[in-house]
């Protein structure tokens, strides 16, 4: 069975990239991590997990150095959590899908219970099809700024993405069925002022055989979302929640602590 499924993708075909201000503004990425130390008393008071494991995905170029301050922060809301353990992604070359299914099947074998899976950006992409290919082995999944509902030139990465897998993107895709959500709830954090992905790029709909989909926006730039303090605070919170027989889903609720709820904008306005 193929990893990404092969029916074609019901992206729209015009989309464009963000604007060179928006891509000007990533760099206040640095910022965003830095507001995590005044914001920790607050982050603590996320919903506490029930020790589950986690793996989380880099974005593209990026290895597992950038998804230790997200992984140790859930590690302090009790969760177990395990990078991709692949160096740098640099897209889907040989073996490294094989590689991903691997650590998914070990983790379960390990643990005896179904792992949750975060992925940055392109790991977005990762986590999503790796829970449509083995639903049975995943919990739910959070997609942090990834591009899977739109075009490929709707993000200002996808020559260095051709450039650093060394494939053609639009052959690489066009087979693939990206705006799918997969079988298993599914969230997905996004940001307007993304520099790098056009947000409707992010934006998935809910779908009849899944209603457990939801989006959640944040107010951030591209390369700081996995570094910010309310994107953390919403990961927390999806990963938190009570699972088993009989547990009903419930979709993301602007949290009412004092000032937190007016970093997440209105998803209604």
């Amino acid at each position: 069975m193929p990893l990404f499924s092969d029916r074609k993708s019901a992206a729209p075909d015009h989309m464009p990239p963000p604007s060179l201000p928006l891509l000007a503004l990533e760099l206040r990425a640095p910022w965003e991590f830095g507001a995590v130390l005044p914001a920790w008393p607050v982050l603590q008071r996320a919903p506490l997990g029930d020790g589950h494991t986690v793996i989380v995905f880099p974005g593209l170029t990026a290895g597992d150095a950038t998804t230790l301050p997200l992984r140790r922060y859930l590690e302090s809301r009790n969760y177990n959590t395990l990078g991709w353990g692949q160096g740098l992604n640099l897209g889907p070359r040989d073996g490294v899908l094989e590689n991903a299914k691997a650590q998914l099947q070990q983790a379960v074998d390990a643990s005896g219970n179904k792992v949750s899976l975060v992925g940055w950006s392109l790991g977005g992409i990762y986590a999503r099809e790796l829970a449509k290919e083995m639903p049975d082995l995943v919990r739910c999944v959070v997609t942090l700024g990834t591009p899977f509902a739109g075009p490929h030139t709707s993000t200002n990465a996808w020559r260095i993405y051709q450039f650093a897998s060394g494939r053609s993107i639009e052959r690489e895709t066009e087979n693939y069925n990206l705006p799918e959500a997969p079988p298993v709830p599914t969230t997905s954090i996004y940001s307007r002022t993304d520099g790098v992905v056009a947000w409707r790029g992010s934006i998935q709909a809910p779908a009849d055989h899944n209603p457990h989909t939801e989006n959640i926006e944040v107010v951030a730039s591209h390369f700081g979302i996995g570094l910010n303090p309310s994107a953390w605070w919403a990961v927390a919170d999806r990963l938190g929640q009570p699972h088993g027989p009989g547990v009903v889903w419930q979709p993301f609720r602007r949290p009412q602590l004092p000032g937190l709820h007016l970093v997440y904008p209105n998803p209604h306005r």
